[in-house]
């Protein structure tokens, strides 16, 4: 994933937030509500604002339980941060930005239906025979309207041949909607700071 991470730090860059302001492999760490801490996989901190926070994942393989841990990070650590956001320890933040990226591997277990346990209470129809590759599209658009990230981005790709190939299987989950916003957000914070 490090090479999408640079490539946003790169467009970050070229919006003018310069490099001393992006955090990427080091002083990724801030305050949680429920935790004392949390590593972000890129960070933009300006003049002591908390301007990005954004979580690069993939998997590949053991889709079932692997998913079911994304979906239970990926929500965990945006209350985790919005709630200390509430707190105040950011201050003088405005709210800041908060994106995820998820790079799924697109193989016959993460793309054929699966069904769902329904012991006691039907779940909703949406997850009715949906493989893991549209779990995880119907989680990433949740994460957006529940508002508990600003953008997310998802794509798939194959290992086949040398150099295989990446898709985006949703639009409302594109590379182009993810950095639209973020480059939304890194234009205002320049002309306020």
């Amino acid at each position: 994933m490090d090479g999408f991470v640079e490539l946003v730090r790169d467009l970050l860059e070229e919006s003018g937030i310069e490099k001393p302001v992006i955090f990427c492999e080091r002083y990724v760490e801030i305050p949680g509500w429920f935790r004392p801490e949390k590593k972000w996989d890129l960070l933009v901190v300006l003049d002591g604002c908390l301007i990005a926070a954004i979580e690069f994942k993939s998997q590949v393989g053991s889709f079932g339980n692997n998913y079911n841990n994304r979906t239970e990070e990926a929500v965990g650590s945006a209350t985790d941060l919005w709630a200390a956001y509430r707190e105040g320890p950011f201050k003088p933040s405005a709210r800041p930005w908060l994106g995820y990226v998820m790079l799924l591997e697109e193989a016959p277990d993460s793309t054929r239906p699966v069904k769902a346990q329904e012991p006691h209470f039907k779940v909703f129809e949406e997850f009715r025979s949906a493989s893991y590759a549209k779990r995880y599209e119907i989680l990433l658009t949740k994460l957006v309207r529940e508002r508990l990230y600003d953008a997310t981005w998802l794509m798939s790709n194959s290992t086949d041949g040398p150099q295989g190939y990446y898709r985006e299987p949703a639009p409302e989950l594109s590379f182009a909607n993810f950095v639209t916003s973020l480059m939304a957000k890194a234009m205002a914070c320049k002309k306020t700071h």
